[in-house]
């Protein structure tokens, strides 16, 4: 999850660079290439073919990772950087509250302090990007609508864990990440033709091209095998927590291309979320020593 952390944090530069193209069939071709990513393994695997029976759930889970997506690429440009990463902060308390919802929770304090000081170090963060960029917290149709890709992302690993529990999904995660992959690609590619212009994308510049790709294969097939492989460890809550430290890996870029900005208004919030993170992790240490 740390590798997770540090992938979907360098996402977001490369989401900001690109031109705004049409984005649930921009979300399906990104899709598109992560399961061309993925195939060569979850092939191998003897449970590749999933039951017909299986086809909803993972219908669902695949919507779940489209509704983020394609709310993020439309939301950037409707609403601030700032905005957004506040909005983001909830999503391992929107997981830990539809967890206890499908019962793939425990109800303890120990997880939601972590939540809590987590969430107070990221929002802390997303103040100090705000303070170099002029930016405010607002909250109008943009900020609305990622919000709603918001709860989207936290019931992905939800659902997958509810669905390992019932034992109805396949122990392989590159499988489990192919199908909700390809689901997700497929139905928000339908809906992509129907109301958007989609032959936009033909005209997409080579410099685009090249970034979906690589958010195809690297922020979306890998990170979310990567997820699926935690899911299977980890309670849903624990697994959006490593999410806090995106906004950190996005500071260190940023001190890397910009290191005038260095400076102590970033020293709170980077202090909170490293300590929530170690807490996590010695949470998790306990539980699989006990």
């Amino acid at each position: 999850m740390l590798l997770w952390a540090a992938l979907v944090g360098l996402s977001f530069p490369a989401v900001e660079l690109m031109s705004q193209l049409p984005p649930l069939s921009l979300t399906a071709l990104r899709f598109a290439i992560a399961c061309a990513g993925l195939w060569w393994l979850a092939r191998r695997s003897a449970d590749f073919l999933p039951s017909w029976r299986l086809l909803p759930l993972y219908s669902l889970m695949g919507l779940c990772l489209a509704g983020f997506f394609g709310a993020m690429f439309w939301a950037a440009h409707h609403a601030t950087a700032l905005s957004m990463s506040t909005l983001y902060v909830t999503v391992p308390l929107l997981a830990f509250l539809l967890g206890l919802g499908f019962r793939v929770e425990r109800l303890t304090w120990q997880l939601p302090a972590i939540l809590a000081l987590g969430a107070m170090g990221a929002l802390g963060l997303a103040v100090a990007e705000s303070m170099g960029h002029g930016e405010g917290l607002q909250f109008g149709i943009g900020e609305a609508v990622f919000f709603l890709g918001c709860v989207s992302s936290a019931l992905y690993p939800v659902l997958s864990k509810w669905g390992l529990g019932h034992g109805w999904l396949p122990e392989a995660a590159s499988v489990r990440t192919f199908w909700s992959l390809g689901m997700g690609g497929v139905w928000i590619g339908l809906l992509g033709l129907a109301i958007e212009p989609a032959a936009e994308l033909m005209s997409m510049p080579w410099q685009d091209l090249l970034l979906v790709t690589y958010l195809g294969l690297f922020s979306s097939a890998l990170t979310f095998w990567l997820m699926q492989r935690a899911t299977s460890a980890l309670t849903p809550g624990a697994v959006t927590a490593y999410g806090y430290l995106v906004p950190f890996v996005s500071m260190l870029l940023l001190f890397v291309t910009a290191p005038e900005q260095i400076g102590w208004h970033w020293l709170p919030g980077s202090a909170l979320v490293l300590a929530a993170i170690g807490m996590l992790l010695c949470q998790n240490g306990r539980r699989d020593t006990g």
